[in-house]
C-alpha cells in the first residue's frame, strides 16, 4: 500500500463509521473496485470520484500550492 493521505483518510473514516468497503461503496454510489483502489493509494483514480467518496465525510479535494525544491547548483 502506498503512503497516501487521502487513502488513509478514507480508510480510517470508513472504519470509524463502522462500514465495510462494500457498504461504503453502496452508500457513496461508487464501485467496490474503486473504493479498494482508492484505499490502496492507486495514483490514477479520477478526482471526481475521489470527491464523491470524500463527500461522505463533508470533505473535498482540490488544487493546492506546493513548493518545489530547487536542486543545489553549487555541487
Amino acid at each position: 500500500m502506498r503512503n497516501n493521505k487521502i487513502a488513509t483518510f478514507i480508510r480510517e473514516n470508513r472504519k470509524a463509521a463502522g462500514l465495510t468497503q462494500k457498504e461504503f461503496a453502496l452508500r457513496s454510489g461508487l464501485g467496490l473496485r474503486f473504493i479498494h483502489d482508492l484505499e490502496q493509494g492507486k495514483e490514477t483514480v479520477r478526482l471526481d470520484k475521489v470527491n464523491q467518496a470524500l463527500a461522505m465525510f463533508s470533505m473535498e479535494a482540490g488544487p493546492c500550492r506546493r513548493e518545489i525544491k530547487k536542486e543545489d547548483d553549487s555541487l
